[in-house]
């Protein structure tokens, strides 16, 4: 007799799945740092690559030598898949009342829903691993502290302080960052900071308005002045055991040079990775529930992001007062 695995035992709702899949919330940004990857096994080791691209090797061949020889890439910490399940529950009152309404499907309504309370566990693992100091050397972090905070207009260097995060990552990895993402607060600072307006305007990307006498900076217009492909803003917010509501990202920075998979297939060091199992998040076959006259949803996701190359990234800390 054939054994049944759990792999054969489920039952997935191909068109919930699809729905599942091609579900984004634009207030999670975590995947602008830890782009995903797809993997065949819920456990492993991080691919990382040293540094043997930037070595000078004595390429000269004499006839019948042996020729040298370079290892890419190695295996490091290993990763271990994280199973976050949840079931949506749509009473059939509620179904039956949506039904009337044009537009509303609510089958598709509960997954959206279930799926995004699961991605908000996913942005907080991935904002707690970019903005933890100790996931960092001494080199790569900095936590600003009295006048050198952004939000002193008159005395903070936000563009000194992103060119010495620049440059550090360059002069290890010889890349030069291209993402920057910063919590709610560090943008509403940066957005109306008088050296970044200034510095748009010598650039002739930005005019001052009549009506308020201020200039406000776009997110691109944010990238051009930092020198980064581009900057993001971590808007998710998370409610305590109290229901006190906290930004996810805080007031931190994170400046960092990451890849998508295949190019980091090329050998191309990257700060980080999500790890996700094959064909997931999926949708198991609902199930209708008699006692509680409702249909059931399972949505089920199994990921873990990791940082791959702390040396690729920066952290500023208590950027903002």
């Amino acid at each position: 007799m054939t054994q049944m695995t759990t792999g054969a035992a489920r039952v997935v709702d191909p068109v919930l799945t699809t729905v599942a899949r091609g579900y984004r919330n634009d207030s999670y940004i975590g995947m602008a740092l830890f782009p995903p990857v797809s993997v065949g096994a819920r456990g492993g080791k991080i691919i990382t690559f040293d540094k043997s691209a930037w070595r000078q090797y004595n390429l000269v061949r004499s006839p019948g030598s042996n020729i040298r020889r370079v290892n890419v890439g190695y295996s490091g910490a290993p990763f271990a898949l994280t199973q976050h399940a949840l079931e949506g529950q749509l009473p059939i009152e509620i179904e039956e009342e949506a039904a009337v309404v044009p537009g509303v499907e609510m089958s598709s309504t509960t997954i959206l829903t279930t799926q995004d309370i699961i991605l908000l566990r996913l942005e907080i693992s991935q904002a707690t691993l970019a903005t933890t100091a100790a996931n960092y050397s001494a080199s790569n972090k900095v936590t600003l502290s009295g006048t050198s905070k952004w939000s002193d207009y008159a005395n903070s260097d936000p563009i000194g302080d992103v060119d010495v995060a620049i440059e550090t990552i360059r002069a290890v990895t010889g890349m030069r960052p291209n993402t920057m993402v910063v919590g709610p607060k560090v943008w509403k600072v940066l957005r109306r900071h008088p050296k970044l307006v200034n510095a748009a305007i010598l650039a002739g990307v930005v005019s001052i308005s009549g009506e308020t006498g201020q200039a406000k900076l776009t997110k691109q217009q944010m990238a051009d002045i930092f020198d980064v492909e581009s900057f993001h803003v971590g808007d998710a917010i998370a409610l305590d055991n109290s229901d006190t509501p906290s930004d996810v990202w805080g007031k931190s920075v994170v400046i960092a040079y990451t890849r998508t998979a295949s190019l980091a297939a090329r050998g191309t060091p990257s700060y980080g990775y999500t790890y996700r199992l094959k064909n997931y998040p999926l949708v198991d076959q609902p199930y209708y529930e008699k006692n509680t006259r409702s249909w059931i949803y399972p949505v089920i996701d199994e990921v873990t992001p990791v940082i791959s190359g702390a040396e690729a990234g920066y952290l500023i800390s208590e950027a903002v007062a």
